[in-house]
C-alpha cells in the first residue's frame, strides 16, 4: 500500500506542475491544436489550445513509478523492478510514442492529419507485437509469467487456451481496439482523462486485491480457493496508482475550458495501458465492462460507419457518441459529467463482478 500512495502522490505533484510549464513551451513553439474541419462548428475556438499534453501524463506515471522503488530501496521494501511493471511502462510509453509523432506531424503541416495509415498501423503493431512476445517469457514464482496463453475474464480461462501465436495476436487486437477507442473518447475537454480515472482507479483495487490474495501468499483454506495466479499485481497497482495521478493533475489544466490538450500521445498511451493491464491482471474480458464507456464510445464510430456505407443513413447526427449530444443541445461541460458518472457506474460494475467472482469460489 505504501509504494502505491507515494507513486500516486508522486505522480499527482509532477503532473500539476509540470503540465503548466508544458503549456507555455508548447505554446512558444505554435504547438496549437487542429480541429477536424467536420466537427460541431463551436469546437473552432479552440483551435490553436496547446496538444501534446499526455506528454506530462507519461512523465508524471514514471516518476511515481521510479519514486516508489527509490521509497521502497530506501526502507528496505519492495521486491525491486519487475518483469510485469517493465513490460506494462514499455507498452504505455511506446504507445505514447507513436502518437507524439503523430501529434508532432499534425502540428508541423498544420492540419488534423498525421501518421498516414500505414506508418500508424505499423508503430501500433510493433509495440503490441514485441510486448504480447515479452509477456509469455519472464517466469517468476512458481514459473509464473507475466501473461498467458489462454483467454481471461476475472482469471484464466483454462479452456479458451489460444496457443501463443493465438496470444499475439490477441494481443494486438486488444491494444489497437482499446486504444482507438480511448482516442475517439478524446473529443471533449476532460472526457477521456476523466474516464480513464475512473478506470484506473478499478485497476489499482484490483491489482491490490490480487496481491493480498496471490496464491503464493499464505491464506486461509477458504481464501486459497480463489486465490489469482498472477506475477507481479502489487508492480502493476502501483503503475495504474501513478498514471491515474497523472491523470488527475493533468485535467486540473484540462477540464472546460481546456488550456491544454492531451493529444494522440495521451489517448494511445492510456488506451494501451488499460489494454495491458487488463492482459497482466487477466481481466481481458472483464475490461469490456470496466471501461464501458470506450466500448461505446467506439462502437458509435463503428456503427456509424457501417450503416452509412451500407444504407446511406446516419444514426447518429455526429460519431463519436458524444458529439450527437452536443448537437443534440447538451453544453460540453453537460456531456462531460453525464459521461463521466456513465464511466464510474461501469467501472464500479465491473469491481463488482471482480468480487462476486471471489466471493463465489471462497463461499465469501
Amino acid at each position: 500500500m505504501k509504494a502505491i500512495l507515494v507513486a500516486a502522490l508522486v505522480a499527482l505533484a509532477v503532473s500539476i506542475l509540470f503540465t503548466p510549464y508544458l503549456i507555455k513551451v508548447f505554446s512558444r513553439q505554435g504547438f496549437g491544436q487542429e480541429i477536424r474541419e467536420d466537427g460541431p462548428q463551436h469546437h473552432k475556438k479552440k483551435r490553436g489550445t496547446p496538444t501534446m499534453g499526455g506528454t506530462a501524463i507519461l512523465i508524471a506515471m514514471w516518476c511515481g513509478y521510479l519514486g516508489a522503488k527509490l521509497v521502497d530501496w530506501i526502507t528496505g521494501g519492495g521486491d525491486g523492478f519487475t518483469a510485469s511493471g517493465l513490460l506494462l511502462l514499455y507498452l504505455t510509453t511506446g504507445m505514447g510514442l507513436v502518437g507524439f509523432l503523430d501529434d508532432f506531424i499534425k502540428l508541423r503541416k498544420q492540419r488534423n492529419l498525421g501518421l498516414n495509415k500505414r506508418m500508424k498501423f505499423l508503430g501500433q503493431t510493433f509495440v503490441a507485437v514485441s510486448f504480447g512476445i515479452g509477456a509469455l517469457f519472464f517466469p517468476g514464482v512458481g514459473g509464473l509469467t507475466p501473461a498467458s496463453t489462454s483467454v481471461s475474464y476475472v482469471r484464466d480461462l483454462t479452456f479458451f487456451s489460444i496457443g501463443a501465436i493465438g496470444f499475439v495476436f490477441l494481443c494486438w487486437l486488444l491494444v489497437s481496439a482499446w486504444s482507438n477507442a480511448v482516442n475517439f473518447t478524446d473529443g471533449l475537454d476532460g472526457l477521456a482523462a476523466g474516464s480513464s480515472v475512473m478506470v484506473l482507479g478499478t485497476y489499482v483495487a484490483i491489482g491490490f486485491f490480487q496481491f493480498r490474495n496471490a496464491c503464493w501468499m499464505p491464506l486461509s483454506s477458504a481464501a486459497q480457493a480463489g486465490c489469482y495466479e498472477v506475477r507481479d499485481p502489487l508492480d502493476l497497482a502501483v503503475i495504474a496508482a501513478a498514471a491515474l495521478a497523472g491523470c488527475i493533475g493533468f485535467l486540473w489544466w484540462n477540464a472546460h475550458p481546456a488550456r491544454i490538450m492531451m493529444g494522440d500521445t495521451g489517448s494511445l498511451a492510456l488506451g494501451g495501458l488499460i489494454a495491458g493491464l487488463s492482459i497482466l491482471t487477466r481481466t481481458e474480458l472483464l475490461l469490456v465492462v470496466i471501461a464501458g464507456l470506450f466500448v461505446v464510445e467506439m462502437l458509435s464510430v463503428v456503427i456509424q460507419i457501417a450503416v452509412f456505407r451500407t444504407r446511406h443513413v446516419r444514426v447518429f447526427k455526429m460519431a463519436p457518441f458524444h458529439h450527437h449530444f452536443e448537437l443534440s443541445g447538451w453544453t460540453e461541460t453537460t456531456v462531460m459529467i453525464r459521461f463521466w458518472l456513465l464511466a464510474a457506474m461501469s467501472a464500479a460494475l465491473g469491481l463488482g463482478l471482480f468480487y462476486a467472482e471471489w466471493l463465489s469460489l471462497t463461499g465469501g
